[in-house]
């Protein structure tokens, strides 16, 4: 018989040599801020509660933004722990509480996030998170591309702002189910000049540096690549001037292309992921979107005010 105490110390000590977690396991993934993971993450957490699941929040970042405050409704919040850091009171993920409470469901928002010293067992959010799958609890969670440890280096080299937190990739690709939250680099600029991703205080900085559209093209080119396996989709979606498209890996063996990054091959790869918006039916084994029956079909483009 398994021993979930030291089946626990395994997954949060080293993510390497983490054991089957218990729990299922999805990821809302970003090219960048202000695409709309933590909306998408809490619009998922209403649809689990309305079809009868248990579902709480052990955490969620709105970051001012008015429209992600008024997405939690009526889910319920785990109350945040409070620690005090260097003369100020900071809040962070309860990780108890929500052991304690062992919902169906947990939607843990900023995977990448680091914990404030002293509020718990666990350095950085990923391992909080790992814990509660260990737990048998499934755990819906974001990140942006430019957390990813295989990545970061390189998106630090393209915008020259340092990527401080970051996650294993072998934690990334634990997940069930990854799913791509996409807006165009115009969206996006256009969100943050009305204020709707950072406050106008640091708008202007933003846009002539991270924000810049250049960079918000290579970041979202660098999330298609680490979700598709295939150059010729990528090639494709690249065509697909102002068009929408979903694109899916499906878990039957599909054929690599030699300049596809190995960073992303290994048998830890997600059966299951889906990338966002719509509209064109693509995948790496070209069938259409109408019979891929888990590929989750979403557009930003109408929500300006995401988070």
């Amino acid at each position: 018989m398994s021993n979930p105490a030291a089946e626990r110390e395994v997954t949060v000590g080293d993510a390497t040599d983490v054991v089957e977690a218990a729990g299922h396991f999805r990821i809302y993934l970003g090219a960048a801020a202000g695409v709309g993971k933590t909306y998408a993450m809490l619009n998922e957490g209403h649809r689990r509660k309305q079809r009868g699941t248990d579902v709480v929040i052990g955490f969620v970042e709105c970051h001012g933004r008015g429209l992600t405050e008024e997405m939690i409704g009526d889910l319920e919040v785990i109350p945040r722990k409070a620690v005090e850091y260097r003369g100020s009171r900071l809040e962070e993920m309860d990780l108890d509480a929500v052991l304690s409470r062992h919902p169906q469901v947990a939607l843990v928002d900023e995977l990448a996030h680091t914990n404030v010293p002293g509020s718990g067992r666990n350095e950085k959010r990923w391992q909080d998170a790992l814990e509660i799958l260990a737990a048998g609890i499934d755990v819906i969670t974001t990140v942006n591309i430019q957390h990813l440890e295989s990545i970061a280096d390189e998106v630090e080299h393209m915008t020259g702002a340092r990527v401080r937190e970051r996650v294993p990739d072998s934690v990334v690709r634990k997940a069930d189910q990854i799913e791509l939250v996409d807006s165009s680099p115009e969206q996006l600029r256009r969100r943050m000049l009305h204020g709707n991703i950072y406050p106008k205080t640091k708008v202007s900085q933003a846009l002539t540096n991270f924000f810049r559209t250049d960079n918000l093209i290579a970041l979202r080119e660098l999330a298609l690549r680490f979700l598709a396996d295939d150059e010729e989709l990528l090639e494709h979606l690249r065509r697909q001037s102002g068009g929408s498209w979903c694109a899916a890996r499906s878990p039957a063996p599909t054929r690599r292309s030699a300049a596809a990054p190995t960073r992303r091959a290994g048998p830890g790869r997600p059966s299951r992921i889906s990338s966002i918006p719509h509209s064109v039916g693509v995948s790496l084994r070209a069938f259409p979107v109408s019979s891929c029956t888990w590929c989750t079909v979403r557009s930003t483009s109408h929500r300006p005010t995401l988070a």
